[in-house]
């Protein structure tokens, strides 16, 4: 750690060096603020120690200038019994403490460690806080898929914001990073994040949760306790789940978000907050409010921006660098030299559904990378339900007694693949090609063919004497 001792007295610039220089610091001298302000400005300094009484340059204006360049930087000012009143008005101006002469060695000493210790623990804070941005910033959200930089677009515009967002999107698709990522890419990014799990909380201890209990306001209160919300005050709260919650608690959320205030469990006064909700669900609330298990008033209050995560089926093109992404992490938590995946793995990881999505496959790379002796990932280190998948989808070759029309069952299959192609696709006939491995020009007149055109997107749901897929 590199001290500046700042002294116009060479005998004292001579004592402290000796004494800090025992101690294992590397010393720096300058005998006015000039001489000071000039070391600042080209070397990397931990510490000053600085007299208050100094010629040109008075030492509480050497302070000032040394707050408004390098605010974190601590400073120990030194300074005679007769001025007192110095050493008050440099801690007024920022001084992390003063020593007064003459001085103790054992003082200088445990002073200057406490100052480097709290310059330790500020400059540690501010590495983890940087951390968390980087982690958590929408841009390294993976993707390049056209689905997800709308979704990159949406968070952008959106973070900046005051306003409530509603996250939607099946298991597994990354609703909590990407509600993380608006936190931190917002104002009220230094703030804090409090997510909670609406769906594993059973309704009683979800409500003293959000919002906090005073003492004796229920068996077993036996000391008033803060709620989330407040936990939250200033920064976000992401409500996971939030289809689950029961309409009575729905209610008092719903007069969080109207008022800004709330009322503990058992209490009387009420709470001021200012939080930011960001909620998340994988059912469908349009139709839980149709089913009148959701309030269509809190519905429309956290529905203020929508963001819909595209399932990982419908964004293929990411695969390859959610893969890549997840053999670098995983191979250097495990300390592993995994490279790549061999063609055939790749092959297997391009031809899946997943179902379970991004948390799927990052549960697979996870496994094989854990499981890999090698710098490659072959198809043996997959799980055996994506390799020898079972083929419950596939058409039936029972031929009804009374026979069919070939012809008639092939038109009828091919219709059912190309309006679920164009479901995945949302309609983009380009993209449903894709999915058919045709030419898109092909498709187009197999649509005309079958009658099909491209307005709805419903499969419809028929009986088929054959058994082929619905």
């Amino acid at each position: 750690m590199r001290v500046l001792i700042v002294d116009d007295e060479e005998v004292l610039r001579d004592v402290l060096q000796t004494l800090l220089v025992r101690e294992g610091f590397d010393i720096l001298l300058a005998s006015s603020g000039e001489e000071c302000l000039s070391i600042l400005d080209t070397e990397e300094i931990d510490l000053v120690i600085l007299d208050i009484m100094l010629p040109g340059i008075s030492g509480i204006d050497t302070l000032r200038s040394i707050r408004l360049s390098n605010p974190s930087l601590p400073v120990i000012v030194i300074t005679a019994f007769s001025s007192i009143d110095g050493a008050i008005e440099a801690m007024k101006h920022g001084a992390f403490h003063y020593i007064p002469k003459p001085f103790k060695n054992d003082e200088v000493v445990i002073t200057v460690n406490k100052a480097l210790e709290q310059r330790r623990l500020s400059n540690e804070n501010e590495r983890l806080k940087a951390e968390l941005s980087e982690k958590y910033s929408y841009s390294n959200i993976i993707g390049k898929s056209e689905v997800m930089r709308k979704v990159f677009e949406m968070i952008r515009l959106a973070a900046p914001s005051r306003s409530n967002i509603l996250i939607s999107g099946e298991s597994g698709t990354g609703k909590e990073l990407v509600a993380k990522a608006i936190h931190h890419a917002s104002p009220r990014g230094r703030n804090a994040f409090v997510t909670v799990n609406s769906g594993s909380l059973p309704p009683e201890l979800l409500e003293s949760s959000l919002f906090g209990h005073v003492k004796g306001a229920f068996t077993g209160a036996i000391a008033s306790k803060r709620g989330l919300f407040e936990v939250a005050d200033g920064g976000s709260i992401f409500l996971d789940e939030i289809g689950n919650i029961n309409l009575e608690t729905q209610a008092k959320l719903l007069r969080v978000i109207q008022e800004k205030e709330f009322m503990r469990l058992g209490a009387v006064e009420t709470i001021r907050v200012d939080v930011r909700i960001i909620a998340a669900s994988n059912a469908e609330l349009t139709k839980l409010v149709r089913e009148g298990t959701f309030r269509e008033d809190l519905f429309y209050r956290l529905n203020v921006i929508p963001i819909t995560l595209p399932p990982l089926r419908r964004r293929r093109e990411d695969i390859p660098l959610l893969v890549g992404h997840f053999l670098d992490k995983y191979a250097e938590e495990n300390k592993r030299k995994v490279r790549e995946l061999t063609p055939d793995a790749m092959r297997i990881i391009m031809d899946q559904a997943w179902p379970g999505n991004v948390r799927e496959l990052e549960n697979t790379i996870e496994r094989a990378v854990v499981l890999c002796t090698t710098d490659r990932i072959g198809p043996e280190l997959l799980p055996d339900y994506l390799r020898f998948p079972v083929q419950t989808d596939q058409p039936s070759l029972v031929l009804p007694a009374d026979g069919l029309s070939l012809k008639d069952a092939v038109s009828r299959y091919e219709r059912t693949m190309i309006l679920q192609s164009l479901e995945l696709a949302n309609g983009v006939q380009k993209k449903a090609a894709e999915l058919l491995q045709l030419k898109p020009s092909t498709l187009n007149e197999m649509m005309k063919r079958l009658g099909i055109h491209n307005r709805s997107v419903t499969v419809p749901v028929e009986e088929d004497p054959v058994g082929f897929p619905e």
